[in-house]
């Protein structure tokens, strides 16, 4: 069981021999000095807008849009069941994290209206901010690291699926769409929005009954916390939280769907809202040195895990 930490009861790392603070684009530094008071929330992203503005009259989100119109319709129950099935064998490759996150540097998220940057990139943004603030909770530094790891799937070896079946944020099946998710609107095409199954609150679920009890949307996330949960991972259960739902974005910033919720998902909330400000906000085209931070990594991935995952 991991206990929630507050900031203040948390040790200052230590700065390291000639490192320069890395300045991202909302003026907060990444690699700071021990003076450094933690995490400051940037104003505006790579755009010079604010963050997951989804709205604003630019290509970019022309794109992204398009990505959700794609998303909306063809996300059924029936879908993601399939998915979470065949995906669920684990038969596809045999291959380490550190790999993985290699591959990642092939990888530009089309859902993202922030960035454009390649998914390593992120990847190492996350964690190194994590890993600023909370310098003691190794699991928080490697899950902020694997947490989009799923993405691979966009990859031929892992099945080569469209952006609209690995991108984007999460959403429950089974019950009634909530308007808090983004683009709501094109909901009314998926066929599940018309099948009285389906289109209640409640749905197929019982009130309570815990969101490990229900199907989300495919993606990434469930993909990456089946692979996880699979390769018999050390990692807490917070951090299987994290993986599962960090783009179930109407889980922590709305309430919507706390019907569905069980006091065991209450309580990993806490670790989910926190990493929240490090996945989104940290996103700079300011670039990490992977070599230099990539020890520190595989250190975190040989506690964790074992040298080869099955994926």
């Amino acid at each position: 069981m991991v206990v929630l930490i507050e900031q203040s009861e948390l040790t200052r790392p230590q700065a390291e021999e000639n490192n320069d603070d890395l300045v991202l684009d909302g003026g907060f530094s990444l690699l700071k000095s021990p003076s450094h008071v933690g995490f400051t929330v940037p104003d505006i992203n790579s755009y010079g807008h604010s963050f997951r503005n989804y709205y604003d009259e630019s290509e970019r989100n022309k794109s992204v849009e398009e990505l959700y119109r794609q998303q909306h319709t063809n996300q059924t129950y029936e879908f993601a069941k399939k998915m979470r099935e065949e995906y669920g064998k684990l038969n596809k490759v045999e291959v380490g994290i550190w790999e993985c996150c290699e591959m990642l540097d092939k990888i530009v998220d089309a859902s993202d209206p922030d960035l454009e940057e390649s998914q390593i990139q992120h990847a190492l943004q996350t964690a190194e901010a994590a890993r600023n603030d909370y310098p003691n909770e190794d699991w928080l530094h490697l899950t902020a690291l694997i947490h989009d790891l799923g993405k691979v799937l966009l990859l031929p070896s892992f099945g080569g699926l469209p952006q609209w079946a690995v991108v984007g944020d999460s959403f429950p099946l089974g019950c009634a769409f909530h308007e808090a998710n983004t683009h709501f609107k094109y909901f009314k095409d998926n066929p599940d929005s018309n099948n009285p199954a389906y289109n209640t609150k409640k749905g197929i679920y019982d009130e309570g009954c815990g969101l490990d009890n229900v199907m989300m949307s495919w993606g990434h996330d469930e993909y990456m916390y089946l692979v996880t949960k699979g390769n018999n991972t050390t990692l807490p259960s917070e951090a299987l939280f994290i993986i599962r739902y960090h783009s179930f974005h109407p889980l922590y910033q709305t309430g919507a769907y706390k019907h569905l919720y069980s006091e065991e998902d209450v309580k990993n909330l806490k670790w989910l809202e926190i990493f929240h400000k490090y996945d989104l906000y940290s996103k700079s085209n300011v670039l990490i040195d992977v070599e230099k931070v990539k020890p520190y990594y595989m250190s975190l991935i040989k506690k964790y895990f074992p040298p080869k995952l099955i994926w």
